[in-house]
């Protein structure tokens, strides 16, 4: 199986399927799409526009505030303290940045 570890968080590819804590995190199948796709990415800034493209399509026809509202839910399941994000970055005037 294919599996992405980041300290306590793991992505497995191939169950699809986020571990925190050894304990499986229900994600949504957007999010877990966003989540991998940030981590395929890590320690890239990558914009709103640029994530809606590659994760939604180019046929979503949305704004850049569904990445906000995907990214806040994100936070609140994989952050220990999601007010004080360390896993995912914003980054003021661009986006989004994976640190793991």
């Amino acid at each position: 199986s294919q599996i992405l570890r980041f300290g306590n968080l793991v992505i497995d590819l191939t169950r699809r399927e986020v571990l925190l804590d050894e304990k499986p995190i229900a994600l949504k199948p957007k999010e877990f799409e966003l989540l991998l796709f940030l981590a395929h990415h890590r320690g890239q800034a990558l914009s709103r526009e640029f994530l809606l493209e590659r994760v939604w399509g180019w046929e979503f026809s949305g704004n850049t505030r569904t990445v906000d509202v995907h990214i806040h839910w994100l936070r609140e399941k994989i952050e220990a303290d999601p007010a004080n994000p360390t896993r995912i970055i914003t980054v003021r005037g661009s986006g989004y940045r994976f640190e793991g």
